[in-house]
């Protein structure tokens, strides 16, 4: 396990809010591992990337990409799939994140949301 962050004093609870975070991710929207490490208060993406790889496919893990839209290679297939469906801004093998980031706050096809 991760060494504790200094805005955690328990590494569960850093990975507890990052999952609540990307809980709230809209269908058709995204959140690179940047922006959820900004959102929760630590310093680096690496950190959002190991909660994720915890998860167990227990959140909408393939709303979180990277900076650059791009998915991870091993998922990469399954994870645009996935956010083609919800009907996400996908242009060839990374989503725009010029118009699919998602910044927290309530959209009017957010359809209830809830905001960070």
């Amino acid at each position: 396990m991760p060494a504790p962050d200094p805005a955690y004093d328990d590494p569960a609870d850093f990975d507890e809010a990052v999952y609540e975070l990307v809980e709230r991710i809209p269908p058709g929207w995204v959140m690179s591992y940047g922006d959820i490490a900004e959102y929760v208060g630590v310093f680096g993406p690496r950190r959002v990337a190991q909660a994720m790889s915890r998860c167990g496919g227990a959140v909408p893990w393939h709303r979180v990409l990277r900076t650059d839209g791009t998915p991870a290679p091993q998922i990469a297939v399954e994870q645009l799939a996935r956010l083609r469906a919800e009907g996400a801004p996908v242009r060839g093998s990374r989503v725009d994140m010029r118009t699919g980031r998602w910044d927290g706050r309530p959209r009017p096809d957010d359809h209830g949301a809830t905001p960070i």
